[in-house]
């Protein structure tokens, strides 16, 4: 599992928008919260998105780009995106590899499925640096927001 002092792996993701993301694009000089999520349209994911997507106004202010990422395809994304009125780009790990590099995915999920991500939360610096990391076994705990902001306080 990936630790605060860490350097972040690499990615590059597809956005809902069919546009190239990587880790490296989110750092235009400020720090990435990347949230990994177990599966769109589901009760905990939709209250932990719309909980970012209302207190996006406080992640601008700490100068964090904030990211959703999940092994849903880009095009579930998007609709659960529009749904829900999300103001921060949602990225597909179909292929699991963005998940599995940052040790945040199952091997076994319910209903028998395979290679779900974990919900996740970490705190990438400017330098790619891991600042801050959570990765929770149960799909049903929410990230700790409020370590999350403190993290990027600690950054400013």
């Amino acid at each position: 599992m990936l630790k605060v002092g860490d350097k972040a792996p690499a990615f590059t993701l597809f956005d809902t928008d069919k546009q190239q993301v990587s880790l490296a694009d989110l750092h235009n000089g400020k720090n990435a919260v990347l949230l990994f999520f177990p599966l769109a349209f589901t009760s905990v994911c939709t209250t932990e998105l719309c909980t970012m997507r209302d207190n996006m106004a406080r992640y601008n202010s700490l100068n964090a780009n904030v990211v959703g990422i999940s092994v849903d395809s880009l095009f579930t994304l998007g609709k659960f995106k529009e749904q829900e009125n999300l103001n921060f780009p949602l990225l597909s790990d179909f292929n699991k590899e963005a998940a599995t590099a940052y040790g945040a995915i199952y091997g076994d999920f319910v209903l028998g499925m395979k290679g779900v991500a974990k919900r996740s939360a970490f705190v990438v610096d400017k330098d790619g640096i891991i600042r801050y990391a959570e990765v929770l076994e149960s799909a049903g705990d929410l990230p700790n927001f409020t370590a999350i902001q403190q993290t990027l306080e600690s950054l400013q």
